[in-house]
């Protein structure tokens, strides 16, 4: 994970210093970066993180926006091109030049269906806090939650999971520091 600046200096940071900063946590949301950056300043990541929380759930949003915050979030067992430094490692890939194999093909075909039909079904993206767990223990999940939920309470999940993902990043970068 790469590393963040302290909160203080987040808080002076460029508009395009602090965007990236932002970015270790979140993937790349333009509506929810831009919010976040006129809110300064926070008093700690955890506060900013909660902020974003109220920004995603509450009216502070539209719903076109949201869609993009969530949209933003890479597909689970989706190719490991393009996905994010921290996007692989939370996925279980070790870099990007691993091979894949024919389990994980089989798996990653499996996501793949279901991550269709999760978006047409929900028209957003499937976003769930993996941890650390084998892609293959999220087909369950994924199944699961297409029949248990409907879409405000989906939409309500993810970006829960949202946050609990920026949490552990965030709780691994300033891990690297000390």
């Amino acid at each position: 994970m790469s590393s963040i600046p302290s909160i203080e200096q987040l808080n002076k940071e460029s508009p395009e210093k602090f965007i990236e900063a932002v970015n270790t946590l979140f993937e790349t949301a333009p509506p929810l970066a831009k919010r976040l950056l006129d809110a300064r300043p926070y008093t700690s990541y955890l506060q900013l993180i909660d902020y974003a929380e109220k920004v995603c759930l509450g009216d502070d949003l539209s719903k076109e926006e949201k869609l993009e915050v969530m949209n933003a979030h890479p597909r689970i067992g989706a190719s490991k091109v393009g996905l994010s430094a921290n996007s692989l490692k939370e996925q279980g890939y070790n870099s990007t030049k691993d091979s894949v194999s024919t389990e994980d093909e089989r798996v990653n075909a499996e996501l793949a269906k279901l991550n269709q039909e999760y978006e047409d079904q929900y028209g957003f993206k499937f976003v769930v806090f993996v941890a650390g767990r084998p892609r293959h223990q999220i087909i369950p999940i994924i199944k699961e939650r297409m029949t248990a939920n409907d879409r405000e309470k989906e939409l309500y999940t993810g970006i829960t999971d949202m946050m609990l993902i920026a949490k552990d990043r965030l709780k691994k970068a300033t891990e690297s520091k000390i």
